[in-house]
């Protein structure tokens, strides 16, 4: 059920062109925090992420860390992002595996953004500039672990 809302909510967001950015924001819940990233992905085939962030939250900025993998992608890319945290009411729902349609063609430097939705209903409107040789067209699984 939250894989369909997940879905839902990330078509508002690309149609975020027909609509105004009030509306697509209000599809995704209440903003509670801010994130910063920084990873890497590494793949051949299947691939591997790994990084870390910072979660900026009532006043206070939290560590984290981040591992996952991509199915159907080649290439290596770093990744650096700014993000909008939406309907996180409790810092432990932070944690957890989130879930995104994946898209990336990177040669030199490209700019990306993905909707993440945990099992806690929290998501993540991230927006990405990346660098390197990668090329991916899939989904995608990332952890986020508070330090």
């Amino acid at each position: 059920m939250r894989l369909a809302s997940f879905f839902a909510a990330s078509s508002l967001v690309v149609a975020a062109g027909l609509l105004s950015p009030a509306h697509a924001e209000d599809a995704l819940g209440d903003p509670t925090a801010k994130i910063t990233i920084s990873a890497k992905s590494a793949d051949l085939g299947v691939g591997y992420t790994w990084g870390g962030g910072k979660l900026t939250y009532k006043h206070h900025t939290h560590a984290f860390k981040i591992s996952g993998g991509t199915i159907a992608a080649v290439g290596f890319s770093t990744i650096q992002g700014t993000g909008t945290v939406y309907n996180l009411h409790a810092l432990k729902d932070f944690n957890g595996t989130y879930i995104a349609a994946h898209g990336e063609a990177t040669l030199g430097q490209g700019l990306g953004g993905a909707v993440l939705e945990n099992k806690n209903g929290v998501r993540i409107k991230i927006e990405t500039i990346s660098e390197g040789a990668r090329l991916a067209g899939s989904a995608q699984g990332i952890t986020l672990t508070l330090k």
